[in-house]
């Protein structure tokens, strides 16, 4: 019989490093909201259970995730320039808009960048977190509400204080109505023209929705150095170094490693931007708080499911039912805040549970040697 403390085999995986990766699930309470307004709610359809999932994609997730993290550090974002080209007919057309390419903007150290245009380098940094869409802890537990609505984009309540245009083809070209003439149209049409717009069949999302992110600490504050995929502009690259980044050598090869003061500030913003964002950039009429009621961290991506996830009721017949589960036997750190106990029975949430999650982020973050990987 072999043990296992004497042979080499375990004593080797007793000693293997650990995880350069920190798993995050998050779970969030939804209430007749809606995650994009420009088209509606966006929506997937599950197959096991053929309902309509209200989701909010993992871009959208990011942007958020990074807006808080610039408004936490009071910096400002990246300078996007948006390209206009004018054809030889006159006639102006938009051209792919570009960032700046440049780790020193935090939002670009950490969200990623790309940049082609014709004549100069091809520049690409792949965001060291990886972000899921926000979609329902379950099919059963999230998603559509039933009823359709009609929206309003309603100005009537104050008719003088709001333009409304009509214009008329006269000659095959368009011309605005002056008001006599629309008054004169009004009457002997016996219409009215209200500044009010029906935006039909709209519908929310309520339930409980998680993301999930994944983030890659070897490439968190490292910057490659290859030149055959380069992740710099050599110009950028001068800069950097100017601003006192160190070369090293991680798994990937050579990179630029972001200063020990620089990361002392933004370690503490991107543990709290990454469980304190919001959606912000939707109508008043959509707004939520999507409470936080659970969050698990692990360096296992298995665990954090585990930890925080839907169960099916076994009560047979056709109808299927399912209920929120939290499993603390998991291998990840779980955190539950008071407010869970309202949708989780039996859960038990600490007022500073949100706190004690981001001290564990910053804790995780700030014990990875970037220099000796």
């Amino acid at each position: 019989m072999i043990f296992h403390h004497l042979n080499p085999f375990f004593q080797k995986m007793e000693k293997k490093k650990s995880s350069p990766y920190i798993y995050l699930r998050v779970l969030r309470h939804a209430e007749h909201t809606v995650f994009s307004v420009q088209d509606g709610q966006k929506f997937y359809y599950d197959p096991q259970f053929g309902n309509k999932m209200a989701y909010s994609s993992g871009q959208q997730v990011k942007r958020s995730i990074m807006e808080e993290l610039t408004n936490f550090l009071n910096v400002p974002h990246a300078p996007i320039t948006f390209n206009w080209e004018i054809d030889a007919k006159g006639k102006a057309g938009q051209k792919e808009p570009h960032s700046p390419c440049d780790p020193t903007y935090v939002d670009q150290l950490l969200g990623g960048y790309m940049k082609a245009e014709s004549g100069d380098y091809t520049v690409k940094r792949r965001s060291p977190l990886s972000i899921s869409a926000m979609r329902p802890l379950h099919p059963k537990l999230g998603g559509l509400e039933g009823i359709k609505e009609n929206l309003t984009f309603d100005r009537t309540s104050r008719p003088e204080g709001h333009i409304v245009k009509v214009s008329s083809l006269e000659g095959g070209k368009r011309v605005e109505l002056s008001r006599e003439a629309l008054d004169e149209w009004l009457t002997s049409n016996k219409r009215n023209l209200p500044n009010r717009i029906w935006i039909p069949d709209h519908t929310r999302a309520s339930g409980l929705f998680v993301f999930d992110i994944a983030i890659d600490l070897r490439t968190l504050f490292c910057v490659s150095l290859n030149r055959l995929e380069p992740e710099l502009h050599p110009d950028t690259e001068k800069k950097l170094r100017e601003a006192g980044w160190v070369e090293g050598k991680n798994v990937f090869g050579s990179c630029l490693i972001c200063p020990v003061e620089k990361r002392a500030e933004i370690i503490p913003a991107l543990a709290h931007a990454l469980l304190n964002w919001r959606i912000t950039s939707n109508q008043s009429r959509t707004f939520s708080l999507m409470e936080t009621l659970a969050i698990a961290v692990s360096d296992n991506a298995n665990q954090i499911a585990y930890a925080i996830r839907g169960e099916l009721k076994d009560e047979g017949g056709e109808r299927q039912e399912a209920v929120p589960k939290l499993d603390e036997t998991a291998k990840a750190n779980l955190f539950v805040t008071p407010v869970c106990s309202g949708y989780i029975a039996g859960a038990v949430g600490s007022a500073d549970a949100l706190d004690k999650a981001e001290e564990l982020l910053v804790e995780k973050m700030s014990a990875f040697d970037f220099e000796k990987q």
